[in-house]
């Protein structure tokens, strides 16, 4: 057996420094050494954990590029809860609290801590000897979601602390603190999501709690989110002051953000609160208040908690950020999916540290509620939300020749006349084979990064060709190789550019399915529907030949994206792209074998779970569910077999339950219908088979 002592060695040194490398640059804004030197030693230590990956670290920078693909995200209790504060928009409600935090101290001196809110999400992360073991979610503050996978992406969270000179460095730690994605960060997403035609995403807050949901963490990494410290907690007193413990977690290489400050009273507090007023929109990440804390850490044990807050803490809200300004034009943008959304073109006008001069509408609706007309002062509002809304109108200062708007009853786009679904709220176009700006929307979604991702083929070149008329669907995207002619005729296509550009199709034959069908486009069908469509049908041949009941009953699908994507998969023009794109070599199915069922204890039943649960999430009772036959369903209905009730449990599905007779049970019962680990797993006729390869498909 060969000598293996001297790679450990180096895969320790390489790890160490890349580690090292990584604080100076994302914390200190240091670079060492150049992008190609930190390339090759990154590159280095690849290959070494490729060729011996029983030697690989737990953390090693390699995993920062994500790469786990996890079906489900398993549960966690936090060792210690993660409360939430109370708030405030008022500063006579500061000088209460500091009141009461007198009172409670009985007089004794006090200082505190404020710190900006950062617009995010919480999330603990545990420590052990120095390495991050776990990252959970806040979730319901008594247990989250395990998503260590996906926060390993984050580039400014150490995967191992750097060593302390103080020899009582604690070895078991809870780091607590807000994942959150940059405003230029966020302003890209929301410019591909425009290009796309999808709905812009509100606020980053939402962006990264998105981002922190997906399956894929390579998707994660690329979402480029970041993460700041605010409190450190460890099993015995270690800081005799929360201000010490954020001057620790610096040393340690957390990154902490240096705006806050300790206040000796009340009115530095409000000094502070004064100061990032303004101030905080020249920041890169979303703010919307100050958290103001008691420093002294044995005087927040004496003020205590109440039963969802602690005394010794309030959040300072900001009011929302308005300005009047004039309605000056509407225009309406047709989406993707045909939905017809208004946009305001405004007066430019300064609000929170960015001139406005468009403002969303939302639809028809929001139009009518607020009276708008052509010509009003209107007020527009920041406040939580990024993109500007108007939220009312100076009706006094309305002038007498102000235009009543009057929403389009035919597409801009096309003069198809427009429909309005029941239900709904927006007007769409259903004119999606010959819109054009649905069209063009198709295939920019298609080609898109979270897609296929076809390197060199980006949005603007593909809205070009089509444009152009070298493409008008995906499918056409493979038949670009045979009209080399015709690329290099075009401006600003070289040689080179025509040549990544045919490397990068080709390279899209190989984007595993779920990509593939999220890409494709079908309204309702984002990431995560797609991921549980492809796991479940394997094939789109199969899911060719779904009715819509059967998948409804696909975990988190439900019935008005079942109906959606079943009416796509009959129609006759998308049968005939789904042929070309297999015949193109794109990829059409799951590849591997199906899984086995473990058992067909639960076969013709169904289940409904809601509430939350003691020993297991909701996916893995649904996993068990399903690997033992059963199936699930998000409706209750007389042909339900059993309701599986949880914690907190919506007392409108437990009515409609009892009225339909339909058995509740709780999670032990349903446990119990399991078979036992000494029983013998189902028979092989049982594994059903479906489409196993590509080749199947289609004939």
């Amino acid at each position: 057996m060969p000598d293996t002592s001297a790679v450990q060695q180096r895969i320790q040194a390489l790890t160490e420094r890349l580690h090292h490398l990584n604080h100076q640059y994302y914390q200190l804004d240091v670079s060492e050494v150049s992008d190609q030197e930190f390339d090759q030693l990154l590159a280095e230590l690849q290959g070494l954990e490729a060729e011996y990956p029983d030697l690989a670290l737990p953390n090693s920078p390699t995993r920062r590029v994500g790469g786990t693909i996890t079906k489900q995200f398993p549960t966690a209790v936090h060792r210690y809860p993660m409360l939430s504060l109370g708030n405030t928009y008022s500063e006579d409600d500061l000088r209460e609290f500091d009141e009461r935090v007198q009172r409670g101290l009985e007089g004794a001196p006090y200082a505190y801590v404020c710190e900006l809110k950062i617009d995010g999400v919480a999330m603990s992360l545990r420590y052990e000897h120095g390495q991050l073991v776990q990252g959970v979610t806040r979730g319901d503050g008594t247990r989250g979601d395990v998503v260590t996978a996906n926060v390993r992406t984050i580039r400014t969270l150490p995967l191992a602390l750097r060593p302390d000179p103080d020899p009582d460095q604690p070895q078991d730690l809870e780091v607590r603190g807000e994942v959150f994605m940059p405003l230029p960060v966020f302003a890209e997403l929301n410019a591909e999501r425009e290009q796309n035609g999808e709905p812009l995403l509100a606020n980053p807050r939402n962006a990264a709690s998105g981002a922190l949901k997906l399956q894929d963490s390579t998707q994660v990494a690329a979402r480029k989110l970041r993460f700041y410290a605010y409190s450190l907690l460890t099993p015995g007193r270690h800081f005799t002051s929360h201000s010490a413990a954020l001057e620790a977690l610096s040393r340690y290489g957390l990154p902490v953000s240096d705006t806050w400050r300790r206040a000796a009273n009340i009115s530095e507090v409000l000094d502070f609160v004064h100061y990032w007023a303004k101030k905080r929109f020249d920041l890169p990440v979303a703010t919307d208040g100050i958290v103001i804390k008691v420093d002294n850490l044995r005087q927040q044990d004496q003020l205590g908690y109440t039963a969802k807050s602690p005394r010794w803490a309030i959040a300072y809200k900001y009011p929302a950020e308005a300005a009047r300004t004039r309605l000056n034009e509407v225009i309406y943008n047709v989406g993707r999916t045909g939905a017809v959304t208004p946009v305001a073109l405004l007066t430019p006008v300064p609000l929170a540290g960015t001139v406005v001069k468009r403002a969303t509408l939302h639809n028809a609706n929001q139009i009518g509620l607020l009276d708008l007309r052509l010509g009003d002062l209107v007020y527009v509002e920041k406040g939580g939300e990024i993109i500007p809304k108007i939220t009312g109108v100076d009706l006094a200062a309305r002038p007498a020749e102000a235009v009543p708007i009057s929403y389009p009853t035919e597409c801009p786009a096309c003069g198809t006349p427009l429909v309005r679904p029941e239900g709904e709220a927006h007007f769409r176009c259903p004119n999606e084979r010959g819109c054009r700006p649905q069209l063009k929307a198709r295939l920019e979604h298609y080609v898109s990064r979270r897609a296929l991702n076809i390197d060199g083929l980006g949005a603007e070149t593909v809205g070009r060709f089509f444009d152009l008329g070298l493409v008008a669907t995906p499918a056409d995207i493979y038949d670009l190789p045979t009209r080399r002619a015709e690329l290099v005729t075009l401006e600003r296509l070289g040689e080179k550019s025509i040549d990544n550009l045919l490397a990068g199709i080709a390279a899209s034959k190989q984007v595993p399915f779920p990509r593939v069908l999220f890409g494709l486009g079908i309204r309702y069908v984002g990431e995560t529907v797609a991921q549980k469509l492809a796991a479940h049908y394997r094939s789109a041949e199969a899911l060719m030949s779904a009715s819509a009941e059967e998948m409804a009953a696909v975990p988190e699908v439900g019935g008005v994206i079942a109906l959606a994507a079943a009416q796509w998969f009959q129609q006759p023009e998308n049968r005939e792209l789904l042929e070309r794109l297999h015949r193109a070599g794109v990829q059409l199915a799951v590849t591997g074998e199906a899984p086995v069922p473990a058992s067909d204890r639960l076969a013709g039943l169904t289940f409904v779970l809601s509430g939350v649960f003691e020993q297991h999430s909701r996916d893995e009772l649904q996993q068990l569910i399903t690997s033992n036959g059963g199936k699930i369903t998000g409706s209750i209905s007389k042909k339900l077999s059993y309701l599986v009730a949880g914690d907190n449990m919506g007392p409108a599905k437990r009515e409609k339950a009892l009225s339909f007779k339909v058995p509740i049970i709780s999670e032990a019962e349903l446990l119990a219908l399991l078979p036992t680990a000494e029983e013998p797993s189902a028979p092989e006729a049982v594994a059903a088979a479906g489409p196993g390869s590509q080749g199947e498909l289609f004939g």
